[in-house]
C-alpha cells in the first residue's frame, strides 16, 4: 500500500526552499555563497516590536488563545485596514494565523471542491498553485509578461473565467516581479468581477507598505465594494516589520468564511504563538518610523541592483515598483554555455550554473511560472548586492 496520499502527489516542493539549502550546503562546504533567493528582510525586528514581546513573557501571557486570535490583536487589524484603506471590519471578521501562508491554506482549504477553478497570474509566488491543487482545485494561470508590467488585463481575466471559476487571487505588490496594481489598475479587474458572482477574491497585500516612486498599492475591496462581502483582505507582519519568524498573517473576510477558516485553523494550528500576537500588536499600533527606514534602504538597494543588473549583457531588469525583488529576463542568455562548459537550456540551468560557478543563489522565473527570467532578492546588505551583481555580469560576459 502506498504510504503518501494521492492528495500530496498532486503538489511539488518548493523551489525557493530548494535553492536555499542548495546553497546551504555549498557554504557549509566553505565555498563563498551570496545569498540573494530569499524573500526575507535583512534587518532585525524593530526594537519597540520586541519589547512588547518581552514584556508580554513577563507579564505571564504565555497561555492558549482564541484560535482566531487575541481580541486586543483582532482589534489592531481593524484599526490597520480602516486606517489603510477604510475597510470597515469587525473583531468577528478577522482572522489570525500562523503566517500569510496559513490564512491562503485555510482559506482555499476550507472553499474549494474537487474540480473548482482558481484564477491566478503569473509570474506568481510558488506556493498558490501548489495550495490550489492540495484542495484539489485546478490552478488556471493567466500569464502576464514583461511587455505588460507583469498585470494581467481585464481581457485576460474575462477569458480566463468558466463557470468552474471559483477564485481570483491576486498578490499586490507582486512577489516575485514587484509590479504593483494601483486603484486605477484594480478598476478593470473589479468590473469584470462584478459580473460573475460566483467568483470570490483573495488579494494578497503582504507587500503593500514597501512600494516605491509615488505608487500607492491597493486593495480589492476598497476599490471596489461591492466586492467586500466576497473578498479576502490578506497581509501581514512579516515583510513591513521584518518578523519573518513570528509567523503573524491575519486576514478580514465575511463572517461565514472567517468561521470557516477557523474550524480548520482549530483542527490544524490551533491559536498562533500568543507571544507574537502580542509583538503584533504593538507592530501594528505603535511607532511606525522603522518601516519607512526600511523602505528608504530598499529603494536604494533597487536602483542600484537595477543598474548594475543592466550592464550585464543579454540581461533586461524592469524597474519594479513594489516589494524587494527585481525579475530580469535572461532569455537572451539561453542555449549559451558557461566558462564552466554547462549549455544552458532553460532558466533552470542559468541558476544552477550561477550557483556552482559563480557563488551567486539566484530562484529560477519557471519556479513563478514565468521561465526565462530569475527573481533576486534586494533585501540584502548593499555590499552583498553589489557584489552579487557584478558576478552576474561577469557570469554573462562569458557566457559563448
Amino acid at each position: 500500500m502506498h504510504l503518501t496520499s494521492q492528495r500530496l502527489d498532486r503538489i511539488a516542493g518548493s523551489a525557493t526552499t530548494a535553492v536555499r539549502m542548495a546553497a546551504a550546503r555549498l557554504a557549509a562546504e566553505g565555498r563563498d555563497i551570496l545569498r540573494i533567493s530569499s524573500g526575507e528582510p535583512d534587518f532585525d525586528t524593530p526594537r519597540n516590536i520586541r519589547d512588547a514581546a518581552i514584556r508580554a513573557i513577563e507579564a505571564g501571557e504565555t497561555k492558549y488563545t482564541d484560535v482566531a486570535g487575541t481580541r486586543a490583536l483582532r482589534e489592531a487589524v481593524v484599526g490597520y485596514f480602516r486606517r489603510e484603506h477604510g475597510l470597515d471590519y469587525k473583531p468577528e471578521e478577522i482572522v489570525v494565523s500562523t503566517g500569510g501562508k496559513q490564512v491562503i491554506f485555510n482559506a482555499l482549504l476550507a472553499t474549494i471542491n474537487p474540480g473548482d477553478e482558481a484564477i491566478i497570474p503569473a509570474p506568481c509566488w510558488v506556493s498558490y498553485p501548489e495550495i490550489v491543487s492540495l484542495a484539489e482545485g485546478e490552478p488556471v494561470i493567466v500569464p502576464a509578461g514583461q511587455d505588460q508590467g507583469f498585470r494581467i488585463t481585464a481581457a485576460q481575466l474575462e477569458a480566463a473565467i468558466t463557470p468552474r471559476t471559483k477564485w481570483l487571487i491576486l498578490n499586490n505588490p507582486c512577489n516575485p516581479t514587484g509590479a504593483v496594481y494601483d486603484a486605477d489598475a484594480l478598476r478593470p479587474l473589479a468590473e469584470v468581477l462584478l459580473r460573475h458572482p460566483q467568483i470570490h477574491v483573495f488579494t494578497d497585500d503582504i507587500y503593500e507598505k514597501l512600494v516605491y516612486d509615488g505608487v500607492k498599492s491597493a486593495t480589492m475591496a476598497a476599490v471596489e465594494p461591492r466586492l467586500k462581502g466576497r473578498t479576502v483582505t490578506m497581509n501581514g507582519c512579516s515583510k513591513t516589520w521584518s518578523m519573518t519568524g513570528w509567523r503573524i498573517g491575519f486576514a478580514g473576510a465575511p463572517l461565514q468564511l472567517i468561521k470557516a477558516m477557523d474550524k480548520l485553523q482549530s483542527q490544524s494550528t490551533s491559536n498562533t504563538s500568543s507571544i507574537s500576537q502580542a509583538a503584533a500588536v504593538e507592530a501594528l499600533n505603535g511607532p511606525q518610523e522603522s518601516v519607512e527606514v526600511m523602505r528608504q534602504a530598499y529603494l536604494r538597494r533597487r536602483d542600484m541592483v537595477v543598474a548594475l543588473l543592466n550592464e550585464a549583457p543579454d540581461v533586461a531588469c524592469l524597474t519594479p515598483q513594489g516589494a524587494f525583488y527585481v525579475f530580469p529576463s535572461i532569455h537572451a542568455c539561453l542555449g549559451k554555455t558557461t566558462a564552466g562548459g554547462r549549455k544552458l537550456a532553460t532558466d533552470e540551468d542559468f541558476v544552477a550554473a550561477l550557483l556552482e560557478e559563480e557563488g551567486v543563489a539566484a530562484v529560477q522565473g519557471s519556479a513563478f511560472l514565468l521561465p526565462g527570467h530569475i527573481r533576486l532578492s534586494y533585501a540584502a546588505a548593499d555590499d552583498v548586492l553589489r557584489e552579487a551583481c557584478l558576478r552576474i555580469r561577469r557570469f554573462c560576459a562569458s557566457l559563448v
